[in-house]
């Protein structure tokens, strides 16, 4: 794949394999998990010693739990912190790998060449303005006759007036044969009347192109930036991929947005994250969904829905029976709209990835969603649900569903519960069983207690493509933790960290201990 891309000097250079844009739509960077973000991110700019570092599956496993943890406990952030934690870990890596010395070439994997059409990307580097002058340098490949790109990106640069004259007049003259457009962040820092004129411009420079792809992200659009793009959107009815990360989406813009698009018919990703929506704006973005029967990928996380909303969705979301890719972390959906939910998960047999982390749940929520995944047709590879307030009396069902899809199943999430050692141990005997896939299990934060904790290390020690068990931050005892380290023995780096714990044994024994002698006074 041949990649034209143009850095901030001027300079221009070809690239191959350029990972940051792929054929199949449910491969993009944009609004993934932080696995994936951090991977395009950070690991396209490591050395040759990390990706030796990271070729065992153990070691790349635990550097993404630890990273993700800390992406978790900030989900209204941009990722920054979580890419730092994600770094230190793997510099660790890096130091034993200069110890060890590389592998013979023949040993490592080679990379397949991916072809694609061709791309014309100006992204890279710092994010900055960019004046006219530097915009004809930058372009000037565009202009020039019949090229063949036909996927542009001017994400990171922040076009004024002068700068955004130039880049539309260039634009107008190729827009028949652009079919992926990303305009992600390009009014960053500028006022809003010039920001507003300058997305505008863009709109009708490229009014009457048939995109499949269109990123609007980081624009802080709200409904005038929405409606500044007017004249585009309304002239879309092919896309099969749209986003409006962090863009200001408040409800009088969702609803511009439908508004707007003529049609989703032939959508197939939708992603919403990290806007302030609203129950309104669910409602809006719930008749987009209606519309888009042929979703496989939507993203609604940190949006701020709460239980209206979070049903509108959920009802909506029966409609689009090809569904394969959930997130809806981080709203306040609660109890009731997590049973909507599961009827319409219910319906979801392509469903492999769900996302359903801090959502208010609690035990409602849960048992009908775990109900629902286990009575399914779906071959479920991912769940993550942590931070919903579960307890173990949830556990029952959850065991069910996870032993119904052990063929399936790679990972499974349920930190920051309380699932306690009753909880643990029913999940661990269900682990038991033969998950030929699965790679992660993370119980973390549950107040779980050694005998919990040694369950479900006893239950996934031995499995053939296991990774990573997460039962940091429990209560186990000091003995607690030589013991499960003891079961990993010959596996230490399929066990995460276990400095986070609070001795949960040792302090039970003492409030049995005072309970006693409490009683004894009173007789």
């Amino acid at each position: 794949m041949h990649v034209y891309n143009t850095h901030f000097s001027g300079k221009k250079s070809v690239k191959k394999n350029n990972k940051r844009w792929s054929t199949g739509v449910a491969h993009r960077g944009y609004g993934l998990p932080v696995r994936e973000l951090i991977v395009q991110h950070v690991f396209a700019s490591q050395s040759h010693a990390l990706d030796q570092a990271l070729a065992s599956k153990p070691q790349y496993e635990t550097t993404f739990i630890a990273a993700s943890q800390q992406f978790d406990k900030e989900p209204d952030s941009d990722g920054g912190s979580a890419v730092q934690v994600y770094a230190r870990e793997s510099s660790k890596l890096m130091v034993e790998v200069v110890k060890r010395g590389s592998r013979p070439k023949e040993d490592r994997e080679i990379e397949p060449e991916l072809a694609t059409d061709h791309i014309f990307d100006i992204s890279r580097g710092r994010r900055a303005f960019i004046d006219a002058e530097e915009a004809k340098e930058l372009l000037k490949p565009l202009k020039e006759p019949e090229n063949k790109f036909t996927k542009i990106c001017f994400s990171n640069r922040s076009f004024g007036l002068p700068a955004a004259h130039v880049a539309t007049t260039i634009l107008s003259g190729i827009k028949a044969q652009l079919t992926e457009v990303d305009l992600s962040d390009i009014v960053s820092r500028r006022p809003e009347p010039e920001a507003v004129q300058v997305l505008k411009m863009f709109s009708s420079a490229l009014e009457g192109s048939d995109l499949s792809y269109l990123n609007l992200s980081n624009n802080a659009l709200g409904e005038k930036g929405v409606r500044a793009f007017g004249d585009l959107l309304k002239s879309q009815s092919n896309l099969v991929e749209l986003h409006f990360m962090n863009a200001g989406i408040l409800p009088d813009a969702a609803k511009a947005i439908c508004e707007l698009l003529p049609s989703t018919s032939k959508l197939k990703v939708l992603h919403f994250h990290h806007n302030m929506s609203g129950d309104d704006g669910a409602v809006a973005i719930s008749q987009l969904i209606k519309g888009s029967s042929n979703l496989e990928d939507f993203r609604c996380s940190s949006t701020k829905i709460g239980s209206g909303g979070g049903i509108a969705l959920s009802e909506a979301l029966g409609t689009c029976t090809l569904l394969k890719k959930l997130d809806l972390r981080d709203n306040n959906f609660g109890p009731k709209a997590g049973v909507a939910l599961s009827q319409a998960i219910s319906l979801h047999a392509n469903l492999t990835d769900l996302y359903l982390s801090y959502l208010h749940l609690e035990d409602e929520g849960t048992i009908a969603i775990a109900d629902a995944l286990k009575n399914s047709n779906s071959t479920i590879q991912i769940i993550e649900m942590a931070g919903n307030n579960i307890t173990c009396d949830s556990a029952k069902s959850f065991a069910e569903f996870i032993t119904a899809k052990k063929h399936s199943l790679t990972k499974i999430n349920l930190s920051e519960n309380e699932l306690r050692d009753e909880g643990a141990i029913a999940i661990g005997k269900a682990l038991e069983e033969e998950f030929g896939q699965l790679c992660i299990v993370d119980l973390s934060a549950n107040s779980i207690r050694s005998d919990g904790a040694k369950t479900l290390a006893k239950a996934v020690v031995g499995k053939l493509r296991f990774r990573l068990l997460n039962v940091n931050g429990n209560m186990l005892s000091y003995e607690g933790i030589n013991e499960v380290r003891e079961i990993f023995k010959d596996f230490p780096r399929m066990l995460g960290p276990l400095d986070n714990n609070h001795e949960g044994d040792d302090y039970d024994e003492l409030e049995s201990k005072l309970k006693d002698l409490e009683m004894k006074q009173k007789r």
